[in-house]
């Protein structure tokens, strides 16, 4: 049983053979999988997705490098979108310093709108973070001081400090193939450390392909190789591994269990 929790089906490389990527993943192993959108005119496509496989779900939010393309974006646009019944995370959303392929203000503020719209619907927020891990930690600090929002990060690649003060936070994180790595050390001690019930798997497929796919296209299949190699980092058999994750998963995304 695995679950991969951050995949993008609709993205080049995957969607123009989605049902073999779909059948793929459940060869593996791979019982469910949450398709993220990052901009809205990927919203009904992804929903539609969800619709159509019973074992895929949906988000809805903004990437952080989507930020300038969407400053007139509301928050009851990702409010009504977010009543759809497959839809069960606001995000990706978060900050991204590394591109800086938007103002830097105007991903705090999108980052804040959807912390708004987690904290309304309850649905967990999806947070990416990359060189800028002071500013979403404070934020994440800031919003939970104005009431609590579930939340996780996703892909994480960020410092042990981040991660001891988002865990803190009561946030989850999640692990992608980056940590199959060689020189990914730093995130694999880090890996083993994460609470057992914080800790999720991903592949941000068609991103990432973990060893012994590396520059491949990943896909949702992939998450068990990394699930495997979590498993040997944590000292625990790679079902075990699975089993901790994939409850992890439906105890954060409380209304894919519904």
């Amino acid at each position: 049983m695995l679950i991969d929790s951050h995949c993008h089906l609709n993205y080049k490389g995957l969607v123009e053979d989605q049902r073999a990527v779909l059948e793929r993943a459940r060869a593996a192993g791979v019982t469910g999988m949450l398709n993220i959108s990052t901009r809205q005119a990927e919203w009904d496509a992804v929903i539609a997705t969800a619709v159509r496989e019973p074992d895929v779900w949906a988000s809805v939010g903004i990437h952080p490098h989507e930020a300038d393309a969407h400053a007139d974006l509301g928050a009851q646009a990702l409010l009504d979108a977010a009543a759809a019944p497959t839809v069960i995370g606001i995000g990706e959303t978060g900050l991204d310093y590394y591109y800086d392929h938007s103002d830097r203000a105007a991903q705090r503020a999108l980052f804040r709108m959807h912390v708004g719209v987690a904290r309304e619907t309850g649905l967990p927020l999806i947070v990416h973070t990359r060189d800028a891990e002071a500013d979403t930690a404070a934020i994440l600090a800031e919003e939970m001081g104005k009431g609590a929002f579930p939340a996780l990060i996703h892909c994480f690649t960020a410092s042990r400090e981040f991660a001891g003060r988002v865990l803190d936070l009561g946030l989850s994180i999640s692990i992608s193939g980056i940590v199959t790595f060689k020189n990914a050390r730093g995130l694999q001690e880090i890996a083993s450390e994460i609470p057992d019930d914080r800790l999720l798997v991903e592949t941000d497929s068609p991103f990432l392909a973990p060893a012994p796919h590396r520059g491949k296209v990943c896909e949702p299949a992939y998450v068990a190789d990394t699930a495997r190699f979590v498993a040997g980092l944590r000292g625990v058999e790679p079902e075990a591994l699975g089993q901790t994750t994939s409850a992890n998963f439906f105890g954060l995304f409380a209304k894919a269990s519904a």
